[in-house]
């Protein structure tokens, strides 16, 4: 619980399955001291069931909403256009982290950020250990990290892979994890996160195999580090649609996190 009488604004970039969980969940808990600056969707039709005060017709007047913490949940094309003017004023959140893949995207929103003395966050998303990798990320020298998923749980829309053809475990992928983020965008988060976190988009390996006989998603990070250090993590867990089931959970602790929200009792900082 927040000790302030002022609210955290919260600016809302998608109305979809991860906007409205968030929407309502903030809705919800007066207590956690947040409150919504504004929401938007490409549809603005869908934004029906929200009160008219805070919708917002046009990304452009966000500033006029005084958010203190914009979260993007619609597509990485929000950051591409807006992230750099969002972090003129507020701090950005983007759930799409596949953004920052664009080199220019990233170069972009980091200059504003360091101009404004505002935050670029990352969301640790299904990372295990993230915490860990970026304390020490500098010693990072060989990353990789391996998703394996039924082939129904994959978007091969900007692939140009027929998953029709897949019968048997496929690689799909193996390289720097800055390509495969613009073939698989709605898969790989994660990766660039992890990404991110260690030795660079250029630099960490990331790979993609699709698996007919699987019934749940594997996510394997192995690095090593230049004193001799090894880490690694395996998570195994079912599946819904092209996320794991607890993606819902932890994109609102990360939004949590990042307006300062904690409650009462046992914390983990």
């Amino acid at each position: 619980m927040q000790q302030t009488d002022r609210k955290t604004r919260i600016g809302v970039a998608g109305y979809g399955y991860i906007g409205r969980y968030l929407c309502r969940a903030i809705a919800g808990n007066p207590q956690w001291g947040l409150e919504l600056a504004f929401v938007w969707n490409r549809n603005s039709e869908r934004l029906f069931d929200l009160p008219e005060a805070i919708r917002l017709a046009d990304l452009a007047g966000a500033r006029d909403r005084a958010p203190d913490l914009i979260v993007e949940c619609a597509h990485p094309d929000i950051s591409t256009r807006h992230g750099e003017g969002f972090l003129e004023f507020a701090d950005y959140l983007p759930l799409s982290v596949n953004a920052l893949a664009d080199r220019g995207t990233e170069t972009r929103m980091l200059a504003s950020a360091a101009r404004s003395g505002r935050r670029l966050l990352i969301p640790h998303g299904a990372l295990i250990g993230l915490d860990n990798l970026v304390e020490v990320g500098d010693m990072w020298k060989d990353v990789t990290i391996t998703f394996r998923k039924h082939p129904d749980n994959i978007d091969f829309s900007d692939s140009g892979i027929d998953p029709a053809v897949i019968v048997e475990e496929t690689l799909l992928y193996d390289g720097p994890v800055r390509g495969i983020a613009k073939l698989f965008p709605r898969n790989v988060n994660t990766m660039t996160t992890c990404a991110l976190a260690t030795t660079g988009l250029d630099h960490c390996r990331g790979v993609l195999i699709a698996d007919p006989s699987l019934d749940v998603a594997i996510a394997e990070v192995r690095a090593e580090g230049s004193d001799g250090s090894v880490h690694r993590s395996r998570k195994v867990q079912p599946v819904v649609g092209v996320s794991g089931t607890e993606m819902l959970a932890a994109q609102l602790a990360s939004v949590k996190r990042a307006a300062g929200v904690f409650t009462p009792g046992l914390n983990f900082v």
